[in-house]
C-alpha cells in the first residue's frame, strides 16, 4: 500500500478487494483440514459408528446422527461446518442443521469474549477451582449449544416434509483409506466454497469498506482536519496522530452515521453509537469488533488489548456521563455476540447450500432477534 499512489482506488484495492479476498482465502485451510479429517474418518470406518451412536439423541432436536459432525465442527468455524452437512440426506434434518450450526461459538468469537470478559468480569476465584471469568467464558459455549438444540427442537415442530426420516448406514470394518478419493473430495469442497460463496463475500466486503471509507459531503475532510488540529494541540506523534485521524474519519463515515442512527434501538441494551459502529463493521467477521473498537478509541496501531480495555473502562455516554462498559453492558454484549448472526461468510455459505436467499434471511432475522431479546434481558438483570 505504501508503494501505491494515495487515492481512494488504492484503498478500494487494499482494504476492500484484497481484504475481501483474504476473507475468502482465510477459510480455505480450515475447510481443507476439516474435510480431510472428516473424509479420513469416513474412509477408515470410524465416522459411521459416531453417527450411529448419536442418531437417537439428535432426532429429538430435528436432526440426525450426521448432524453431530457439523455441530462439533462449528466450534472452529461455521463455514466448513455447514458445508459438511451435505452428507445428510433428509431435507428437513439437513436444513435444521444448517440453520442452527452458527449458534455454536466459533473461533472468531474468542477475541470478543477475551476483551469483554477481561474488561468487566472479575477474576476472583469461585468454587475453589474456577474463576468468574472462566465461568463466563464457558457459559458462552454452553449458551450456544442450548440455543442450537432449542432452535432445532422448535424448527422440528414447524417444518413439514413428506420425506421419510431414517438412518441407513453401513458399519464397515476398519480399513486403510483410499487416498485418491480423499484428496478429490477435499478439492471438490474447497473449490465449491471459493467459487460459490466467495463471490458474495467479496461483494459484501466492498460494501462494508465503502460505508467505512466515505461520508456525506465534506464530512471526512472536516474530520481529518479536526483530528490534525487536536493532535497538534496535544503534541501527538505521527502514529498517535494517524490513529486519531482514523477514529475521527470513522465517526464521520456512513458507518459512523449508521451507528448513531441505530443508537436509539441499541441503547436499551446499554450500547452507545460507538458499539453500534462495531456491530455494523463486525458483520464482515465477528473478530473485527476488537479492531473497530481500537480504531474508535484511537489506539488502532497499538494493537494492545490491555490499553483498549482501559480506554473502554473509562468511556462514558455523551448525554448522561455514565460509564458505558459496566458488568451489565459487557454481559449483554457477550450474549449478543454469542447468538447474533454477525458473519457474512456464513450467510453466503447458507445461501449457497440452500439455493436461495430465503433461508439466510430467516436465519439472520431469527438469530438477531433472539440475540437482541436475550441481551436486553441480561442487561436488565444485571443493571
Amino acid at each position: 500500500k505504501d508503494n501505491l499512489p494515495v487515492h481512494w482506488t488504492t484503498d478500494l484495492l487494499t482494504d476492500g478487494i484484497l481484504a475481501g479476498l483474504s476473507g475468502i482465502l482465510v477459510f480455505v485451510p480450515q475447510i481443507a483440514i476439516l474435510f480431510f479429517l472428516v473424509t479420513l474418518l469416513e474412509e477408515v470406518g470410524y465416522m459411521a459408528r459416531v453417527v450411529f451412536m448419536f442418531d437417537k439423541t439428535m432426532r429429538r432436536f430435528g436432526m440426525n446422527g450426521r448432524s453431530v459432525v457439523a455441530l462439533i465442527s462449528g466450534g472452529a468455524c461455521a463455514v466448513p461446518a455447514i458445508m459438511s452437512s451435505r452428507t445428510i440426506g433428509n431435507w428437513k434434518e439437513r436444513l435444521i442443521t444448517v440453520m442452527v450450526t452458527p449458534f455454536i461459538s466459533c473461533s472468531a468469537r474468542l477475541p470478543v469474549y477475551a476483551v469483554l470478559i477481561g474488561l468487566a468480569v472479575p477474576a476472583e476465584n469461585v468454587l475453589w477451582i474456577f474463576t468468574w471469568q472462566s465461568l463466563a467464558f464457558g457459559s458462552m459455549y454452553a449458551l450456544g449449544v442450548v440455543a442450537a438444540l432449542g432452535s432445532g427442537y422448535v424448527m422440528k415442530k414447524f417444518l413439514r416434509t413428506h420425506e421419510a426420516s431414517y438412518l441407513a448406514i453401513e458399519l464397515p470394518v476398519y480399513r486403510i483409506p483410499h487416498w485418491k478419493n480423499l484428496w478429490l473430495n477435499v478439492w471438490e469442497k474447497v473449490s465449491a466454497f471459493v467459487i460459490g460463496a466467495g463471490k458474495i463475500i467479496l461483494i459484501i466486503s466492498v460494501v462494508l469498506w465503502a460505508l467505512a471509507s466515505f461520508g456525506p459531503g465534506t464530512a471526512m475532510e472536516q474530520a481529518a482536519a479536526s483530528a490534525h488540529s487536536t493532535a497538534s494541540a496535544q503534541q501527538l506523534d505521527s502514529a498517535a496522530t494517524d490513529d486519531l485521524v482514523a477514529a475521527y474519519k470513522l465517526e464521520a463515515s456512513y458507518a459512523g452515521y449508521l451507528g448513531k442512527v441505530i443508537e436509539p434501538a441499541i441503547r436499551p441494551l446499554g450500547y452507545d453509537w460507538k458499539i453500534g459502529i462495531a456491530i455494523i463493521a463486525s458483520f464482515a467477521a465477528r473478530e473485527v469488533f476488537v479492531g473497530t473498537m481500537s480504531t474508535i478509541y484511537s489506539i488502532g496501531s497499538a494493537e494492545d488489548d490491555v490499553l483498549l480495555r482501559e480506554k473502554m473502562r473509562s468511556a462514558t455516554f455523551d448525554d448522561s456521563g455514565l460509564h458505558i462498559y459496566t458488568l451489565a453492558t459487557a454481559l449483554s454484549l457477550l450474549v449478543f455476540y454469542a447468538l447474533a448472526m454477525q458473519c457474512m461468510s456464513t450467510l453466503a455459505v447458507v445461501k449457497r447450500e440452500t439455493g436461495s436467499w430465503k433461508w439466510p434471511l430467516i436465519q439472520f432475522s431469527f438469530m438477531s432477534t433472539l440475540a437482541y431479546v436475550l441481551a436486553w434481558v441480561v442487561y436488565n438483570l444485571f443493571i
